[in-house]
């Protein structure tokens, strides 16, 4: 079995999209990608907007290869949509794609009132009917009941976790922050190797309470011990608070804790973070979004990561 993470914070854009390769399947779990529309009052720097674009790109490259797509939830961030703002995935670009793929998702009961609209349009949009996976095991997949997004008070927001066992088992657990401990605990079960997990958004202080982050802490401690790999990415690497957590857990656990960008033997690029320092290292022309929206103006200039200051 061969993982690739193709988009994820540490990778310089919001979401968990990976690719899995089997013997005889090719999983595309969670495509989708964002980035803040708005964070600090500032829209994403041009620079953030050009990873984007490479990434958009790589999505698409594997959905035409991809013998399945999984999504975990319809989120903008998880999922291609038919009104996608300029920095998420045009549902457009896929029509007439691979269309023999499957696509497994939760069960549409499961689904808040936006996520099924979602859902719906992603189904005419692609002419494609959605096979509804919560619970159920096919070939090398295994698919969880819906679990809690994150420690949501609203339990209408839910998330369908994703096991994939060849040679090895390997986790897709989007979105469940680690605050979750029935999502823990179903994991765990599944024995896995390798897990990719969302972490805790430590950047949203005002909403989360001591006693969540340390739910989250004693989570991630668990999971370390039962896996080989402990992935920890997405709303975790938003902030540069988050890579100390990561880095504080790492140094108290046997196994290895890392980020995606690790897994991938990448630089960590986590430009949600340095949103603000991007802005006065590289100023943004006046209108330059609204240009960028109406297909005026490119990234070009920014593609060069030597623009990038340490």
């Amino acid at each position: 079995m061969n993982i690739e993470i193709i988009g994820t914070e540490s990778l310089g854009v919001r979401g968990m999209c990976c690719f899995v390769e089997t013997k005889g399947r090719k999983i595309l779990i969670d495509p989708g990608i964002a980035l803040g529309y708005t964070r600090y009052g500032l829209f994403p720097h041009p620079y953030q907007v050009a990873f984007d674009e490479r990434i958009q790109k790589m999505i698409i490259k594997k959905w035409s290869e991809a013998t399945d797509i999984v999504i975990s939830h319809f989120h903008g961030d998880h999922v291609p949509l038919k009104n996608a703002n300029p920095y998420q995935l045009d549902l457009k670009k896929l029509i007439g794609l691979n269309p023999n793929i499957r696509i497994w998702t939760k069960y549409l009961n499961n689904l808040s009132t936006i996520e099924k609209k979602r859902a719906i349009e992603l189904s005419i949009v692609l002419n494609k009917d959605l096979i509804e996976a919560e619970e159920k095991k096919e070939g090398p997949l295994t698919f969880s009941g819906k679990v809690t997004h994150g420690d949501s008070k609203n339990k209408s927001v839910t998330v369908m976790m994703t096991k994939i066992e060849e040679d090895f088992i390997f986790v897709h657990a989007s979105d469940i922050q680690l605050f979750n401990s029935e999502a823990v605990s179903k994991i765990i079960e599944w024995k896995p190797d390798i897990i990719f997990v969302g972490g805790p958004p430590l950047y949203l202080a005002k909403r989360i309470s001591k006693k969540q982050i340390d739910r989250a802490w004693d989570n991630a401690k668990k999971l370390s011990q039962v896996s080989d790999f402990l992935i920890i990415d997405h709303h975790l690497m938003r902030s540069m608070e988050g890579e100390l957590w990561l880095k504080s857990l790492n140094s108290i656990t046997k196994n290895k804790i890392i980020c995606g960008a690790d897994f991938m033997r990448k630089p960590r690029t986590l430009l949600e973070a340095r949103r603000q320092d991007l802005y006065k290292n590289m100023p943004v022309p006046q209108n330059w979004h609204d240009m960028y929206a109406q297909g005026k103006t490119k990234t070009d200039y920014y593609n060069d990561n030597k623009k990038l200051k340490k």
